[in-house]
């Protein structure tokens, strides 16, 4: 239904009004109507399908809608692109950083700016670049250092900068910390509270809610392309809004632990990685999820990667199933039954290119073939058996990886470390990096189902609630070493964080 200029609000600084979207016969979002003020910040959340990709492309000019009106201050706008938009003053800042690396930091600020080619070389264009890293709080960050050079914390700060020197006073971030340790977090939140202060408006998009509670006002929740409410962050208890987003109860988030554990799958002893790891020993039984938390920088990513062999440089003691682990080969690792997922899907946990079937089935190839040739039905076969074995829709297995939901992907990339006939040790990074709280929710069933099987699980996360809810044990890590180790009954999310960052604070 078309609304008239005169009916839209002169107060709004952004307002959709019964926005629908339609693919043919699919409608991707309907009826969704929002309004955001000068100097909000609103979280935008919602599982993998709820409509959010959509809802963002429209606003930012990448797709049209079917039906509904876009008005910024109470002015109907028509974006045909996402240059129309960027001049009503919508950025993009996406969850995959889109800098340039062998390019300057004053290059990256004007990449992708319409009027780049005329500003970007003159002294006005420089003084722009200035305060545009100003107002993140890169003030003293020089214009020609290249980006490979900066940190993920500068790198993100650089990604909102850019929005900024574009003019927009409307920003749209996208998982803008999902990489970032609390250090670089609370970087990122200081120059979004600064822009908040200075009249941006800005729509946050995350799957963690510990962010919604300390930095949004409001929050909207979408769900099967609709909007199912719009509330202040201050009205709205935190376990509600998780059940509002996944659509039930928040009980069956987390699966229950099993207390019966069976015997020792992975013992180490003085596990030792030159610059990153200075002593690290754990033992895991079959049955068992043992979580390992630190900042980035404490070693927590490093033992997990040396442990699944992919570190040459990698010594210690390390056993699996009562057998000897020689380090530093990650075939030798594999056939001693490790199995490792990344916490980088896009270039170490799936083939993008391929097709989810082919995707599902590439660790175990011997399997589906003989003498060099594949045998499609058994391959089929097997795929679906693994696809069902960690809830993936069988009736996507031809569809392109590429084009999965984060949590999908990450669906494959456990599939297939799934094998009902040889029991071993899953190792993971991030199990949930980028993932809905619904996805997350059927990933943490299908861990705790590997468990069952006779399993054990060794992840490294760095999203406190995760781990809280999911592991047997929690092993906290700073500076190189184990920090603590607790049961999941006494672990809290404070005595966490106080642990892996008190030698920091003390510093």
């Amino acid at each position: 239904m078309a609304i008239s200029t005169a009916q839209l609000s002169p107060i709004s600084r952004l307002a959709v009004h019964n926005v629908t979207k339609r693919f043919g016969d699919i409608t991707a979002i309907e009826d969704v109507s929002l309004s955001l003020e000068r100097g909000e910040i609103r979280a935008l959340c919602g599982g993998n399908g709820a409509g959010k990709s959509t809802l963002v492309k429209i606003l930012t000019g990448v797709q049209a809608p079917t039906s509904g009106v876009i008005a910024v201050d109470g002015v109907s706008r028509a974006f045909r692109n996402p240059i129309d938009a960027q001049r009503a003053g919508l950025a993009l800042v996406a969850q995959e950083l889109s800098l340039a690396p062998d390019l300057s930091v004053h290059d990256n600020l004007w990449l992708g700016h319409a009027d780049a080619p005329w500003q970007r070389r003159t002294a006005v264009g420089m003084e722009r670049a200035r305060a545009s890293l100003a107002a993140v709080g890169l003030d003293n960050l020089s214009l020609n250092l290249k980006i490979a050079e900066l940190s993920l914390a500068e790198r993100q700060l650089i990604e909102i900068a850019r929005g900024l020197i574009r003019n927009a006073s409307m920003l749209i971030l996208d998982e803008p910390t999902a990489t970032l340790s609390e250090r670089e977090i609370a970087r990122v939140f200081d120059a979004v509270r600064a822009l908040k202060k200075s009249g941006c408006t800005i729509i946050y998009i995350t799957h963690r809610m510990g962010e919604v509670y300390e930095l949004c006002d409001s929050v909207t929740v979408m769900r099967n392309g609709r909007i199912i409410t719009t509330e202040a962050v201050k009205d709205i208890p935190r376990e509600r809004l998780l059940e509002l987003m996944i659509g039930r109860k928040l009980s069956d988030v987390y699966p229950p632990s099993d207390t019966n554990l069976g015997r020792v799958m992975l013992e180490v002893q003085h596990l030792q990685v030159p610059g990153a790891v200075e002593e690290f020993s754990v033992r895991v039984c079959a049955g068992e999820i043992v979580g390992i938390v630190g900042q980035i920088g404490s070693g927590s990513i490093e033992t997990i990667r040396a442990l699944a062999g992919l570190t040459h440089n990698a010594t210690g003691d390390v056993c699996i199933d009562s057998k000897r682990l020689a380090l530093g080969s990650a075939p030798v690792a594999a056939s001693a039954g490790m199995r490792f997922v990344s916490e980088d899907r896009a270039n170490e946990g799936i083939f993008l290119h391929m097709p989810a079937r082919s995707n599902m089935i590439s660790t175990r190839l011997s399997e589906t073939s003989n003498g060099g040739f594949v045998r499609p039905r058994l391959l089929n076969r097997l795929a679906v058996g693994l696809a069902r074995q960690v809830g993936f829709d069988i009736d996507r297995l031809g569809v392109t990886a590429g084009r999965l939901s984060g949590g999908n992907q990450q669906k494959l990339a456990i599939g297939r470390c799934a094998d009902r006939v040889m029991t071993g040790v899953i190792l993971m990074n991030e199990p949930t990096r980028g993932v809905d709280m619904g996805a997350r929710a059927e990933i943490y069933q299908t861990l705790r189902r590997l468990c069952d099987e006779g399993n054990a699980v060794l992840l490294a996360s760095t999203d406190l609630e995760e781990v809280v809810g999911l592991v047997d044990r929690v092993v906290t890590m700073r500076y190189g070493r184990v920090a603590g180790v607790h049961n999941r009954a006494d672990a809290s999310e404070t005595t966490i964080l106080a642990e892996i960052t008190n030698a920091e604070m003390a510093a």
